[in-house]
């Protein structure tokens, strides 16, 4: 019984180190490989209770488990939409094949990193042909609320490079300078103009044309002007005509003092802006406020626009794609815009090293790995996404070469028991000659 127990012993251990042999035969085939995480054996003891004298050996067990919480160095790139999570979480992934099946909802999986460029139909795809997922944002750049403990909101991230955009004139801001001397008896009243360049809701290139009207009293300054605005959109109508009175004190000499709505939208003080509707819809004119010298002023002889700006731009074409660390999908156009269009979340799970390890440094979720949640990346345990990079192997060949010294001894002193099991055999053998 003992002798046998011994040769079940030296068997078990043979086992066991062949075991953690493949593990250090998968760790080191996969040290050029991005993302993968490295296996680990562990050997533990098995003992069957002894009666008497006698000692009945037990043996040894391995079990494997794939160290997924454990990340390997990050590596820069030229490619902005090769991707890699530092910290903790995980980027969603699915199978492309699944995907064009269309057999119902997508299966999702979970990658550390991936090398993404658009495929034929603009997905953003791994050359193992893993698609990246996200949520869509909306025209306007926002991204709309979704479920956290679910990917039923999750969509390819699908890249247009085809796509043209432009982005409509909603709000401009006018620094312009009106002389004071036009509002004084006996000046020529001569009209100042101002044409401003908006575009529309189609991109189309239109102006507003200001026209400052001076008061000229029968004596003394006025300091007033009628302001009226005409939209090219619309014929060159009237969308708006104001009253503007300027101060003339030792303080606050030449802001405006006060704003009168003849048409058009009222003056908010407030913000110092008033509201025309022009033919696209309002829009937004900061004139400035009350007493301060940000906006309108009435100073010294001279018409000058000082400072004119306005939100909106052209039609463009998409030019490049980035990703920003907090998951946002930004696309940049050739005139200067940039529109969000996906935000990718960070999977997080309880216990990461319970999920399912699948091809392609891909893992699923298990109920050994407890219940995932999305976050934004860069909120709560997550880490955040680095674009220009990707994550090398975890696998340390140094420390697994001595792994597989270490391995190769014990299971030469366990093919060592076998073999001297096998001589007392032959001497027990032997007795009865």
């Amino acid at each position: 019984m003992t002798i046998s127990s011994s040769l079940n012993a030296g068997v078990a251990g043979l086992a066991a180190n062949a075991s953690r042999l493949a593990a250090i035969s998968d760790n080191i085939a996969n040290s050029a490989t991005y993302g993968y995480k490295r296996m680990e054996s562990d050997f533990h003891s098995m003992v069957i209770s002894s009666s008497g004298g006698s000692y009945s050996a037990g043996g040894v067990r391995s079990t494997t488990q794939r160290i997924i919480d454990e990340s390997g160095a990050l590596v820069t790139t030229s490619n902005p939409t090769d991707l890699a999570v530092r910290g903790r979480g995980m980027l969603p992934v699915a199978s492309v094949s699944e995907m064009s099946a269309e057999n119902g909802t997508t299966q999702m999986l979970l990658a550390s990193t991936g090398s993404f460029r658009t495929n034929a139909e603009g997905f953003l795809t791994t050359e193992s042909g893993l698609v990246l997922l996200g949520w869509p944002a909306n025209a306007d750049g926002t991204v709309p609320t979704y479920p956290r403990d679910t990917s039923d909101g999750l969509e390819p991230v699908q890249i247009n490079v085809n796509q043209l955009t432009g982005e409509p004139t909603t709000r401009m801001s006018l620094g312009v300078n009106l002389p004071a001397t036009e509002t004084g008896a006996g000046a020529d009243g001569e009209v100042q103009e101002l044409s401003v360049e908006y575009y529309d809701n189609l991109g189309t290139s239109e102006n507003l044309l200001v026209e400052f009207v001076p008061t000229v009293p029968a004596s003394g300054s006025s300091n007033e002007w009628t302001m009226r605005i005409r939209d090219s959109a619309s014929e060159n109508t009237v969308v708006g005509e104001y009253t503007l009175t300027f101060d003339d004190s030792r303080g606050s000499g030449g802001t405006l003092s006060s704003v009168t709505a003849m048409s058009g939208g009222t003056y908010d003080p407030a913000m110092g802006s008033i509201i025309v509707d022009v033919a696209g819809g309002p829009m937004e004119i900061n004139i400035g406020q009350l007493g301060t010298n940000d906006g309108l002023t009435q100073l010294s002889d001279s018409f000058a626009p000082l400072q004119i700006s306005k939100d909106g731009s052209p039609v463009g074409n998409m030019t490049s794609v980035e990703v920003d660390s907090n998951g946002f999908v930004h696309a940049f156009f050739d005139t200067g815009i940039t529109r969000t269009i996906f935000q990718v979340p960070l999977v997080d799970l309880p216990n990461p090293n319970g999920m399912v390890a699948m091809d392609h440094q891909t893992y699923l979720p298990s109920p050994e790995s407890g219940s995932f949640f999305l976050w934004n990346a860069g909120d709560g345990p997550t880490g955040d996404v680095v674009a220009y990079a990707r994550e090398e192997s975890a696998t340390d060949v140094a420390g697994e070469l001595t792994d597989m010294i270490q391995t190769q001894r014990a299971y030469s002193s366990n093919a060592k028991v076998i073999q001297t099991v096998d001589e007392m055999l032959q001497e027990t053998t032997n007795i009865k000659r």
